[in-house]
This record gives structure tokens, sequence and C-alpha cells, in this order.
């Protein structure tokens, strides 16, 4: 197996697990900081197969749907490898999705058996109660306690196609029912490859993953990324404030992958890394959300870490667009261009515009979904005749082919007629130095139709006003644009990887 940065990786997930540990198998693959263990290539290929060997023994049919439901562990690394290597689909369930997103995904993805964690015990009960189907569960905790025999089952694994089956993801849901996104191993390894081409990772390099592995994010930037380029990652059971920089300094890491609420978040506290570690760091990677330009600055001003801004989807198996790393040129405000696929703006015909135009942001490349799982028409919607996976964002190209998004078909405000982007309005909030999270959104009224509304997020013991933050909108982005009302809340709604969910502010704020 070849990482070759011009052409998409060839075989399967297994044909890449059996490479590293048939060529490195004593180098470490994985850190678990939550209790200090470790695997190597060669252990991570011996547990994957174990059980990969028993789904295979309880019958589970080649890309049949395999959830778990747990948090990121050891053992939750060890089943979501093991169901690759088996040749069956990986279903993991969105944690923080609600009962009903999960009973639907329990239901939906036919999974017959569910690894599960003790902490999540409560979690899945409540999911049960949303919906009919009754998997069988497998403890996955201390140990995985497959049911029958202890013994290893004497039985062959299935042949694997890169065509095959190998990841059911479903999305946030936050218009209606997840959908539930099919990838292959093909287009799962794709996605790995894109980030390790963007960002030249090598074997030398060491992720930090505090993203959890059931967002597409955590799954193939932090983890089918390292299999790609060979590297290791430390992963944590979650994001902590606390101890973020001080397990970078113990992991010895060079990059890591996070979200922009994350990146506010350590910026406003009062800790740092030691001057080994932010020397050690190449790169902080910015996705799933746009990154405020105040922010960025200074997280950088701050820290001396240059951040990556980057962008993907559940559909494209993570990255479409990055940043380049130095000496390329980086522009702030874009999450960069092309890596391992076309891309191309649409307009109302979903034709290819010129570049200066905005319209819809649409991609092309081996990292594409395969289809949403029984759901034919939203398949057919996604896709153009020429073949382009339409992603809903709204942007444009400039003359070098970078993207900048201008916002989401589905988050416009329209007010008076006048389309107005929920970002400028962010940006202009995230100027003020208290502010933590920030999101506009719509909200109906009879003169305009639409009118703009806020929420923010303030750092601890704040005294800014709602009027001091309409006063920095009044100034940056006149009086049409600013906000009628800005909510301080002591929280905004986040999905699993940390993005603010704008659409959920007006139902929440009620």
């Amino acid at each position: 197996m070849i990482f070759d940065p011009k052409i998409p990786p060839k075989g399967t997930l297994r044909d890449w697990i059996d490479f590293r540990a048939d060529t490195t198998p004593d180098v470490i693959s994985h850190q678990f900081l939550t209790d200090d263990s470790q695997l190597t290539w060669g252990e991570l290929r011996e547990a994957a197969r174990d059980v990969a060997l028993r789904l295979t023994a309880l019958g589970v049919a080649k890309g049949e749907s395999v959830a778990i439901c747990k948090p990121n562990s050891r053992n939750a690394i060890i089943c979501l490898f093991g169901i690759f290597y088996g040749g069956f689909r990986a279903t993991p369930l969105n944690l923080a999705a609600g009962p009903a997103a999960m009973g639907h995904a329990i239901s939906h993805s036919q999974s017959r058996y569910l690894f599960l964690g003790k902490s999540q015990v409560s979690n899945f009960a409540a999911a049960l109660d949303e919906t009919d189907a009754h998997p069988c569960t497998i403890p996955a905790d201390k140990d995985i306690l497959f049911p029958g025999s202890a013994k290893l089952p004497n039985v062959d694994l299935y042949e694997v196609s890169p065509d095959d089956h190998a990841l059911l993801m479903y999305t946030s849901g936050t218009t209606g029912l997840p959908k539930g996104v099919v990838h292959t191993q093909s287009s799962l390894l794709a996605g790995g490859w894109t980030a390790a081409v963007a960002h030249q990772l090598t074997p030398e390099d060491h992720a930090m993953c505090v993203l959890p592995f059931f967002h597409i994010n955590g799954l193939c930037v932090t983890l089918i990324a390292p299999l790609i380029s060979g590297g290791a990652v430390s992963i944590a059971s979650k994001f902590s404030n606390k101890r973020f920089w001080s397990d970078c300094e113990k992991s010895e890491v060079t990059w890591f992958s996070i979200v922009p609420t994350i990146i506010s978040h350590l910026l406003h506290s009062d800790r740092v890394p030691n001057g080994a570690c932010k020397n050690r760091i190449r790169f902080g990677r910015s996705a799933s959300a746009p990154l405020a330009h105040q922010t960025q600055k200074g997280f950088e001003d701050k820290f001396g870490i240059p951040i990556v801004e980057t962008m993907g989807l559940t559909e494209t198996a993570a990255q479409i667009l990055s940043n380049p790393l130095a000496p390329g040129v980086r522009k702030i405000g874009s999450p960069g261009i092309g890596y391992g696929n076309e891309i191309a703006i649409l307009d109302h015909e979903q034709k290819p515009v010129k570049s200066g135009i905005i319209g819809e942001l649409a991609v092309r490349g081996p990292n594409v979904l395969l289809e949403y799982l029984d759901n034919e028409k939203a398949t057919k919607a996604t896709f153009t005749k020429e073949g382009w996976m339409r992603t809903g964002d709204l942007g444009y190209l400039d003359k070098d082919n970078y993207v900048f998004i201008t916002g989401r078909l589905k988050e416009l405000i329209i007010k008076g007629g006048e389309n107005i982007a929920p970002r400028e309005i962010d940006e202009a909030l995230y100027c003020h130095k208290d502010v933590v999270e920030a999101a506009a959104f719509a909200r109906p009224c009879e003169t305009y139709g639409q009118r703009v509304e806020a929420a923010v997020r303030l750092c601890k013991d704040s005294t800014t006003t709602a009027d001091d933050l309409k006063v920095i909108c009044e100034e940056k982005l006149g009086k049409f644009k600013t906000p009628d009302h800005i909510h301080v809340l002591r929280e905004l709604p986040k999905g699993a990887s940390g993005k603010i969910q704008r659409l959920k502010l007006a139902e929440m704020i009620g």
C-alpha cells in the first residue's frame, strides 16, 4: 500500500490495517488519554480481527449495519476497526442527538447487534422507547463480551472489495429526520486521504483527537487519515478546556483538529501550552463551521500556533476544502481550495459559474457518499445530472479558486426581500472580546417577512450588555442588518462536533 498525494488510496480498510500491522507492527497507533493505555498497529489488527471473526460467527451479513453506542475509548476504537475489518457497515450513534434521533438510527439502520458502553445504558434505553427495534447488545467496556463461547470461532472472514459499504453515519437532522449517509470502503479511505494530503501528514506526525468518532470529522480526519499516513493519534473521551494543552504536551502532539467553538473556548481560557509544545505543533485545524476572523487572529496571536481553516461534510467523508500549509497561501476567511476532488459553484440551473459569482458550492470526487440509505428521493436531489454533489452552502470562488462561504441556503435570512448571511452578523459580534459564542438567526416578522435576531454566550464575569453588542453591529453592518434582539445565553445549542445549531435557536428561545 502506497500513500500517494496524487492518487486516492487503493484497496480496503482491511488492506490498510494489514499493511500497517505487517510493516510496523510495534509502532504505536493509538494512545488513550482516559486510561493511559495504547495500541500498536499489530495489536490493533489482532483486536480488530477478533471482533470481525466473532461478528461473522454471529451471522452478521457482509455489509450489514453494526451499531456502536459508546464514546471515544480504547474498546470503541477496536469495535469500529473490527467492523471495518470484517466487511460490515459501522453505524456510530450520535450520543448527543437525543432519544428520538438515536431510536430512528437504530431502527432505520436495521442494526441487529450494538456495542454498548456502560455510560450509555440509560440513553440507549430511552432511545429504545422511541422505536420497535430490539438489537442484541454487546457490552464493550473493560472487555468486549460477545454472546456465546469465549473461544475464538472457526470461521472465514468475508471477501471485501472497495465498493462495499463501510460506514452509515446519520446527519444532524436539524430540519427533519436524520438521513443515513452511506460511505464505501473506498470513499471512506479517500476521506482520510484528502486530509493527509492537504496537511502533508507523515508517519512522524501525532494527532490529538478530542472530537467524537461518531462525527465525520473525528472519524475521518483523526482516525482514517493517520491510517493512511502511518502517524499516531491520542484520543480523549471528549474535549476538556482544562486538560487540552497538558494532553498535547504529554502526547507530544504535532497537530490537532477542532471546531470554532473549541478554538474560542481555548482563546478565552487562562491556560497556555509550554514552549516545547507550541514549537512542536505544526498547525491546528478548524472545521465543521466557519471560523470568525477575530477568533482566528486572537488564537494565533495568543498561542503562536497557525490555524488552518477547512471545510467538509458527512456526505464527503469530511474534508473537501483546506487552506494550504506554509509556504502556501493561506486566505483568512476562506476554507481554502479543493484537495483530492473537484470544486464548482453552481447557479440555479445547476451550471458552474465564473469566479466572483455567488451560487451553491458543489463537489465531485472519490470521497463523496454512495447514497442516502433507503432514501432515493434525497439521493437524487443531492446529485446533479453531471455528478456534482450539492452541499447546500452558498459561496463564490475567487480568481485563485479559493472558496468563500457566504451562508447556508437553509439558514439564509431574507429580510424585506434582501438576503442576509448570518455569518456576517456572527463576525461583527465576535469583534467584542467577551463574546465566546455567537449565532444570528431568522424570526418571523409581519413587516419584513423575517427579522434578524442573535444569541451570544459571554465569557465569565462579563458586564457586556445586548445594547453594547448592538452598537458594534450597527457600526459594522448598518441598522438594517443589526439584530432586533440579542439574547445572552448560558449555552448555545450545539451538535456532536461542537457546531452551533443555528436553526434550533429560534425554537429554543421561544
